[in-house]
């Protein structure tokens, strides 16, 4: 096991016999060393240092305002597209820095993907092209490459059998949960290493929300996976590890049977029972 301090990565006894064989082989595909973000002189989150283990689930959770959409985001630099934000710290990927000199942003995002609150399909494009996109910008115009990177991202997104017969229909003809499996279809095409969802069920339905919620399950086996939810139910359901940020602070950190059963900070405890946030 890569030895990580100070992570614990030890469970409660009672958890499941597959979390405790994926526990003795974690390694982190992220971690974070004192990351701090600024945006001009206000503090967005601070000195947060925590690992993403590979082939997991991590959840963020906090009240709003918390930082966990702002630590998210700088998990692949989304804040260079801000003036005013600013990062202190490190954030690596397999060991190296992406805010080291001379990383190339846009080879960050192709590595670590982005799929956000509200689905966004290119609205001019077809169900097809939406996610072929992120291959075509890279250069790739063979068409059975193509075709195959399509067909494989939207199996594993779960919605090749509802499309694969009218891949030419447009990306927006289709429902909100669809199009927030096409979003992560459109994601994974690039075959990315880490992908980072930002409340993506918060604007869908309960039965599209669980689709999302079981796809989550089957793509930890491919892509390591850090997801920001206001819904403890979904982060109890969906996670391999939480972490709870409170006020730009990293509170707690932890696999989630544990944080949610024996929380050891007194804040983490009041929020997760409901008495503050």
């Amino acid at each position: 096991m890569n030895e990580q301090k100070p992570y614990s990565v030890s469970l409660p006894t009672g958890q499941s016999e597959t979390k405790l064989t994926l526990a003795e082989g974690l390694r982190p595909r992220m971690e974070t060393r004192g990351l701090s973000v600024y945006y001009g002189k206000k503090m967005g989150v601070r000195n947060v240092s925590m690992p993403i283990y590979a082939n997991t689930v991590t959840a963020l959770i906090g009240p709003s305002g918390c930082g966990k959409t702002t630590f998210l985001r700088a998990l692949n630099r989304m804040h260079d597209l801000t003036p005013i934000a600013r990062i202190e710290g490190e954030a690596l990927l397999d060991g190296q820095n992406i805010y080291a000199p001379g990383v190339d942003a846009v080879e960050i995002r192709r590595k670590i993907g982005m799929v956000f609150q509200k689905p966004n399909p290119f609205p001019t494009l077809t169900i097809y092209d939406n996610v072929a996109a992120g291959l075509k910008l890279m250069g790739v115009r063979r068409r059975d490459v193509l075709d195959e990177a399509v067909e494989r991202s939207l199996t594993q997104a779960v919605l090749w059998d509802e499309v694969k017969d009218r891949l030419r229909a447009p990306g927006m003809s289709l429902s909100g949960g669809q199009q927030q499996r096409l979003c992560i279809a459109r994601a994974l095409t690039v075959q990315p290493e880490v992908l980072l969802m930002d409340e993506p069920t918060s604007a869908l339905d309960p039965i599209s929300t669980q689709s999302i919620e079981d796809l989550l399950t089957e793509l930890k086996k491919h892509v390591t996976i850090a997801i920001v939810t206001h819904n403890m139910q979904q982060a109890g359901r969906v996670s391999d590890f939480t972490g709870y940020f409170l006020l730009g602070d990293l509170i707690e950190f932890g696999p989630t049977n544990q944080l949610f059963t024996n929380p050891k900070d007194a804040h983490t405890e009041a929020y997760i029972t409901g008495r503050f946030g």
